[in-house]
């Protein structure tokens, strides 16, 4: 076996028949575990790939002859077929022998159209939550099986955090309908998908939590006082822009435009697939600078020793400032508080959905309306002098910066 870099005119002058009147392999020199194999006795070239499942167990895949594609084509269904492989898929497994952890890798490569975070939750769904399912055949589960394991989802949830568990449960199970409707396709042989538990599945209230205004001001200094600067300061970004957690955590200082006074969130980041271009009010500002001066480094505006890189989800600053403040909230309750506060101000609902980057609505006059940045900045520095007016921070421009310590101070 040899590697050599396959390219149009490489694979051109392979031979078929072999020399040596044996297969022989090629293995490509930029993606691991593909390759074009040649025979022996006939003058066929054949792209493949192979790699060992986690099981141990080795695969080898046949892709397409090489008279049948292109070398771009085989490569990218060759890279398809080996993370699937990495994943747990078995190509060779016969769908009644499918297990919850080659579902999970074949839907993962099929649905193409699905956002890394999605793809993140299915994955975290099965393996933190159905872990010791990952390697049984999907046909093995049954609706009994299911029903327990709903109840102990919300069992353990409610007992790790502050929440019942409920909303969690009730999403592993409909990641797990998913993935049995996507592995049956549709075979009658299968029988009843055992996580249909529509009657069964709680009833999630929607969370009314905020920061309510008689609140706001113990909130705030419970926050500025914590020692985690990192976490105080996003937990006030979060404050005084309504941005989704993830939207903020993976802020990159590239995306800042201090000179414009412009956020750019990318549509690949937001929840909704749509760009966002969010005015820096005075307190956003002022604290981005602030940020900038400590020497921060890196990428990330808010970072963080995490694998990401940036800082995920605060929970121990949020519980650090309750205890302080009797004011318990989280990330999205921030969201809430936000909007909330934008209401009081009277912004009008659409500025306030394109603040929030909500849809305008599907109607014919919100199609005809285009936010741009500029339109958006009075309201949005209206909910900012609001905020700051019920968190006692000093109104002039750029004064809050001396409320916010530098690091190490």
């Amino acid at each position: 076996m040899a590697t050599l870099k396959l390219t149009e005119k490489s694979v051109s002058r392979l031979k078929a028949p072999t020399a040596s009147g044996k297969q022989e392999i090629f293995w490509d020199a930029e993606l691991r575990g593909f390759a074009v194999l040649c025979s022996g006795v006939t003058n066929a070239k054949t792209y493949i790939c192979q790699r060992s499942l986690p099981s141990g167990l080795k695969r080898r895949v046949t892709i397409a002859s090489v008279a049948e594609t292109t070398l771009a084509e085989a490569r990218k269904k060759a890279g398809d077929v080996l993370l699937a492989m990495r994943q747990g898929c078995d190509p060779k497994a016969k769908r009644q022998d499918l297990t919850l952890r080659a579902a999970l890798a074949n839907y993962l490569v099929a649905r193409k159209d699905l956002r890394p975070r999605s793809a993140e939750n299915y994955r975290q769904a099965c393996e933190r939550h159905l872990a010791k399912w990952l390697d049984r055949p999907l046909r093995e589960i049954t609706s009994d099986m299911v029903a327990a394991r709903h109840t102990e989802i919300a069992r353990d949830v409610a007992a790790a955090s502050n929440y019942s568990g409920h909303a969690t449960a009730n999403s592993v199970m409909r990641t797990l309908r998913v993935l049995w409707n996507f592995a049956s396709g549709d075979d009658p042989s299968w029988g009843p998908n055992p996580a249909k538990l529509k009657r069964q599945w709680y009833k999630v209230r929607p969370r009314d939590r905020l920061v309510r205004d008689e609140e706001m001001a113990k909130f705030y200094a419970a926050v500025t006082d914590l020692e985690n600067t990192v976490a105080r300061d996003f937990i006030l970004f979060l404050m005084f822009t309504g941005l989704r957690r993830r939207e903020a955590s993976t802020l990159k200082w590239s995306d800042i435009d201090r000179e414009k006074g412009v956020i750019h969130i990318s549509a690949l980041r937001a929840k909704n697939d749509t760009p966002l271009n969010l005015p820096m009010t005075d307190f956003v500002r002022d604290l981005l600078v602030a940020r900038r001066a400590v020497g921060e480094d890196g990428e990330f505006v808010f970072p963080s020793s995490s694998k990401s890189g940036h800082i995920e989800e605060p929970k121990d600053a949020f519980d650090t400032a309750a205890e302080a403040c009797n004011v318990r909230v989280s990330c999205h309750d921030l969201r809430r508080t936000y909007a909330t506060c934008g209401e009081s101000c009277d912004v009008s609902g659409l500025a306030l959905k394109a603040l929030l980057n909500h849809s305008l609505g599907s109607g014919v006059t919100e199609g005809y309306i285009k936010m741009t940045v500029e339109r958006l900045r009075t309201p949005a520095q209206r909910i900012a002098d609001r905020l700051k007016q019920l968190c006692g921070v000093p109104p002039v421009g750029g004064e809050n910066v001396a409320v916010l310590r530098a690091a190490g101070e």
